[in-house]
């Protein structure tokens, strides 16, 4: 009786050591119309490595590292929902009612009179080039499901949109993942050339692997994470900038060209401030466009044969901030509202390719 007594107060420690290093998120998936629960509903951290489903009664629980996440939940034939939770919150059970999907009456005529024939002969390379990327870890992605995907063209607009019945599946040969990305949609703007896409990743480490090939993904996104916008977010948020290799800018236009102003002191001009009770940081710089420099590494090969303008000692890449816009960061590199923030230059080149979650942790 004793050892069982000990046990069980081993196992409540445990759990309570649990709670307290990690952000649990709970709650309860169910059907909107009924409002009966919804069994095997996938519940995931986007971006992240961190999923779950629901049981019979719709339930689910989540181990997050502390920080911020979206918590999307998906289930086929439904709408996809997600809410925002933080470390700093009260983060009560969360309730998703899930609706059937209806399409827009937008996408209706979209699809009755603009679907590409052959379009992933037509317009295949181009996407992925736009979504996955050109660089070395984006050449060794792959989509497995390929046919799910659906390319949409209006003459009229000049522009191609893209949608995907199923979540796409992206294998990452190079960093070692294993993508489930819901692709919302995906549109690219002739006219201006550029691209926008909205979507939830969810990603799963592979496992089945030698220890020799687990040490040369290791290798691989560590590479991945140096100077990428995650690495800058928490180095932003810990005030190591300087110490990590970056350097801020502010980027001001002049009679059609963009000019450089040095800052003397980052966190001033970015306006830093760290709240005290809740670890959040926000920043609001004087300026809209905050242009960031890696120091460190030179961009990857490919880009300055595309991008001849651009550096090439080291990589120079601009967050454009909406106008009366604040940005919150939270310890693990997230950031919202991430559609308050234009990235482009250095880091709209490297995409989906060459990203990582957010529960990466750096040897």
């Amino acid at each position: 009786m004793k050892w069982l007594f000990l046990s069980l107060c081993l196992l409540v420690l445990n759990n309570i050591n649990a709670q307290q290093n990690y952000l649990v998120v709970t709650g309860k998936v169910l059907l909107s119309e009924t409002e009966e629960p919804l069994q095997g509903a996938s519940v995931f951290a986007e971006n992240t490595t961190l999923g779950t489903a629901t049981d019979a009664e719709g339930k689910f629980k989540l181990y997050l590292p502390h920080g911020g996440y979206d918590i999307v939940v998906t289930f086929t034939g439904y709408q996809s929902e997600s809410v925002r939770v933080s470390s700093s919150g009260t983060n009560e059970p969360l309730i998703f009612k899930l609706r059937l999907k209806e399409e827009e009456l937008g996408d209706v005529v979209v699809v009755a009179s603009n679907e590409v024939k052959d379009g992933w002969t037509k317009y295949g390379d181009f996407f992925i080039h736009e979504f996955i990327g050109q660089t070395a870890n984006a050449i060794q992605c792959e989509i497995k499901n390929p046919e799910v995907v659906k390319f949409y063209y209006s003459k009229r607009n000049d522009r191609l949109k893209i949608k995907a019945a199923d979540p796409l599946i992206i294998v990452n040969r190079a960093l070692g993942y294993t993508i489930r990305y819901s692709l919302d949609s995906f549109t690219h703007d002739y006219s201006s050339k550029i691209s926008f896409y909205t979507g939830n990743p969810l990603f799963e480490e592979m496992t089945d692997a030698s220890d020799v090939q687990k040490a040369i993904w290791a290798a691989a996104r560590k590479d991945a994470y140096k100077g990428s916008i995650l690495n800058f977010m928490r180095s932003l948020y810990n005030k190591h900038l300087k110490e990590d290799g970056f350097e801020i800018q502010f980027v001001v236009s002049n009679n059609g060209a963009q000019h450089p102003v040095k800052l003397e002191d980052f966190y001033n001009s970015l306006r830093f401030n760290k709240e005290d009770s809740t670890g959040l940081v926000t920043i609001n710089p004087f300026q809209r466009n905050v242009g960031v420099l890696f120091l460190k590494e030179k961009p990857l090969p490919g880009f300055n044969t595309i991008n001849k303008k651009e550096p090439a000692d080291f990589q120079f890449s601009i967050l454009t901030i909406a106008p009366d816009e604040t940005i919150t960061i939270e310890q693990n590199g997230f950031y919202f509202d991430q559609t308050a923030i234009t990235i482009s230059a250095y880091w709209a080149w490297e995409k989906v390719g060459d990203q990582l979650p957010y529960d990466y942790k750096e040897d």
